[in-house]
């Protein structure tokens, strides 16, 4: 398996290769239960809990600036690939249309097909963080998280939710759907923040 699918990283590679990763030939698609098929149009994205009640369209997201992002991806089932060429919108472009409560220091990313994820402020605020609706120059496949998904590079690749659909603000830690199931609350790859201790 490790020849025909993945491999070691080169030397100029390693750097950037988190401990226990192999990187990958391809783009492999991990799914818990049926993929969600929502289209663009039907698509909405809500904020709640300690912010402003607000619902989002594919078109307000679409006209906010778009950009071209290049990442290193890292999945918490031990594959790694680099340079995953995204376009998208900053979170920090759109949180600019939110109303966040001072209060709030974790969010609970909501998904279509019911999934969840946790994540801190902090960890989510972060300047490198985006919603990808293309990839590789072409519409997010529903396979990989279309039409829309967050990427937070920082993380494992749990954390970046496909189908995302709403936020949830909250002022305490509330553990999402695999964190619950015995995944690490935070993911960090570089520390190997894979399962929970607890």
């Amino acid at each position: 398996m490790l020849g025909k699918f993945f491999q070691k990283p080169e030397e100029g590679e390693r750097d950037r290769v988190p401990p226990g990763q192999y990187l990958t030939k391809g783009f492999p698609v991990l799914t818990y239960g049926q993929t969600p098929h929502v289209s663009p149009e039907e698509w909405q994205f809500r904020v709640s809990g300690q912010a402003t009640s607000a619902t989002f369209t594919w078109s307000d997201f679409m006209e906010l600036p778009q950009h071209e992002f290049t990442a290193d991806f890292h999945c918490v089932t031990r594959w790694s690939k680099l340079d995953v060429k995204w376009t998208g919108i900053k979170v920090t472009d759109f949180m600019r249309l939110v109303e966040v409560e001072p209060k709030a220091t974790h969010i609970v990313e909501h998904c279509y097909g019911g999934y969840t994820t946790n994540i801190t402020m902090s960890d989510f605020l972060r300047e490198e963080n985006f919603f990808a609706h293309k990839v590789f120059g072409e519409p997010l496949p529903a396979e990989h998280g279309g039409p829309m998904r967050l990427i937070v590079p920082h993380l494992y690749a749990w954390k970046s939710a496909k189908w995302i659909n709403g936020l949830e603000f909250l002022d305490h830690e509330e553990l999402g759907f695999w964190e619950r199931n015995g995944y690490h609350r935070r993911g960090e790859p570089w520390a190997e923040e894979r399962y929970s201790s607890f």
